[in-house]
């Protein structure tokens, strides 16, 4: 029988900390096409102690900070020497800053501070950061006590800027991570973080290839943490041809471990793709073919009937996805940054946009169709060139 681990009393995921090369591009995608507001920027002692320029960008619960760097030696500077834009650190809300410490402590997480007792016009809350095997991306932890923002040094506007959040995101489903070897972290997960297995799959995307002669395949678990329901999806390459793997690729566009996708969760995915697309919103294609079969699919998995016009998620590329009991979920995955822009430091991170219809698995049926997707992407010369 497996010992229960003390939670760490996480309230929720509460942000993602993106660095990035431009700024006002990150601007652009966040206010522009996915109708997030634009809330709040770095103060100028922030940015000046920081050495990087901040903005934060809301849609109910999805909260992204995205910093440029100012200049050299700031962490966002540090990061994008190593790496193309991507998820830096990862902030949870936790109910007791001081049990959250000592239980990572005692199991052998890695603190880069202690805590840290920090105040401005908006309150005080406590915080520190630890090291993380997902590469170079770090988990910050905050007790926000009677604090009213995210964290101290931003100007928060009086009235949100730009967005209204139209497509109704509500909060992050779960957060996706690709590995050359997920054991460590899903290790570190279980024994530091004290989240518990969820699910899991593995397949090849060719495994049923009369030659057997190329394709790519994964691994993937979910852990997650009970009391939270904070979910992390980590993926692995499978043999054989673990080099054609897409996980693999993203760790070579990567340049290592780390944040593949974030899923955004939605109330109701169809009004949100239609609106999404007219801005513009650039989405992974998906095959005629997995329409055509989609039918039987259904049934198999066991679901009796769906709410949606079949032809309508044909007309969108929405997928879907049960594990039976006349429950499911719909799922879309926008293109990876650096083919949205066609600049490899762009980056090979997307977000996924998630509704769940009583299903709360991650989709084995989507997850091959997804991971083909990226790869008819990857084959393709014209996209961009590296």
């Amino acid at each position: 029988m497996a010992i229960k681990i003390e939670s760490l009393g996480i309230k929720q995921l509460l942000a993602i900390h993106y660095y990035v090369h431009n700024l006002e591009r990150s601007r652009k995608f966040y206010c522009e096409r996915m109708d997030f507001q634009e809330v709040a920027v770095s103060n100028e002692a922030l940015a000046l102690r920081g050495r990087q320029r901040s903005l934060v960008f809301r849609a109910a619960d999805c909260v992204v900070v995205c910093s440029q760097p100012q200049g050299v030696g700031s962490r966002a500077w540090r990061y994008l020497q190593k790496h193309p834009d991507g998820v830096g650190s990862i902030i949870f809300e936790v109910h007791d800053i001081k049990k959250t410490f000592s239980l990572l402590d005692k199991r052998g997480g890695n603190p880069i501070t202690e805590i840290e007792t920090l105040q401005d016009d908006l309150g005080t809350l406590k915080t520190f950061s630890i090291t993380t095997p997902f590469g170079d991306t770090t988990f910050r932890f905050i007790e926000r006590y009677d604090y009213r923002g995210l964290f101290p040094g931003f100007e928060w506007y009086e009235t949100p800027h730009d967005g209204h959040n139209q497509f109704q995101f509500s909060h992050f489903d779960h957060v996706t991570s690709n590995f050359e070897t997920m054991s460590p972290a899903l290790l570190w997960l279980g024994h530091v973080m004290g989240f518990e297995p969820f699910w899991g799959v593995e397949f090849h995307t060719d495994d049923v290839s009369q030659n057997n002669d190329h394709g790519s395949g994964l691994r993937s678990k979910v852990f997650w943490d009970p009391q939270s329901k904070v979910k992390f999806a980590n993926n692995e390459p499978y043999r054989p041809f673990f080099k054609n793997s897409q996980i693999n690729i993203f760790h070579e566009e990567h340049r290592g471990d780390g944040v593949q996708h974030i899923a955004l969760a939605v109330a109701d995915i169809i009004p949100a793709i239609k609106g999404l697309r007219t801005r513009q919103v650039e989405f992974m294609p998906t095959p005629g073919t997995y329409y055509d079969m989609l039918p039987e699919r259904i049934r198999r998995l066991g679901i009796e009937k769906i709410d949606e016009d079949l032809q309508t998620l044909r007309d969108l590329e929405i997928l879907v996805d049960g594990d039976g009991k006349n429950q499911y979920l719909l799922q879309i995955f926008l293109k990876e940054s650096s083919r949205l822009y066609k600049e490899a430091e762009a980056g090979p991170f997307f977000f996924e946009i998630i509704q769940r219809k009583g299903d709360e698995g991650f989709g084995a049926g989507n997850f091959r169709a997804l991971f083909e997707s990226i790869e008819r992407a990857q084959k393709n010369p014209a996209v961009l060139a590296y």
